[in-house]
């Protein structure tokens, strides 16, 4: 399992993390992209809407990549009508196999993605 703490300035190693750690498990080169975008959103919203401090987590399973992201903020819920932006969490939902919020002691969001094609 890769870790990594990370900051708001620390979001390009975030998706650079994303991008490598998919690479090593296998990830189809041409689903890399999508897999950033969407760890992008997560660790974004992590540092700008939950905590000023997140962690990702990524490893394998079962083939599929699994990547978590958790901050230690209090969740709150958007995006609200007539707003713009607050779209993170369903752009990840739409590029991941399958995503998880779990809220408590944090926000965690999990996502799953296939891995060796």
């Amino acid at each position: 399992m890769r870790r990594l703490q990370f900051r708001l300035p620390d979001l390009p190693q975030v998706r650079e993390f994303a991008a490598s750690g998919a690479r090593e498990l296998g990830m189809h080169h041409e689903a890399v992209d999508d897999f950033v975008i969407a760890v992008n959103e997560v660790a974004t919203n992590a540092v700008t809407h939950g905590d000023d401090a997140a962690q990702v987590r990524l490893w394998s399973d079962s083939g599929d990549i699994v990547i978590e992201v958790h901050d230690d903020g209090t969740w709150k819920p958007g995006p609200l009508p007539g707003s713009v932006g607050g779209m993170g969490l369903w752009v990840a939902r739409l590029l991941s196999s399958d995503l998880t919020l779990h809220i408590g002691g944090g926000s965690t969001v999990t996502m799953r993605f296939p891995g060796k094609s």
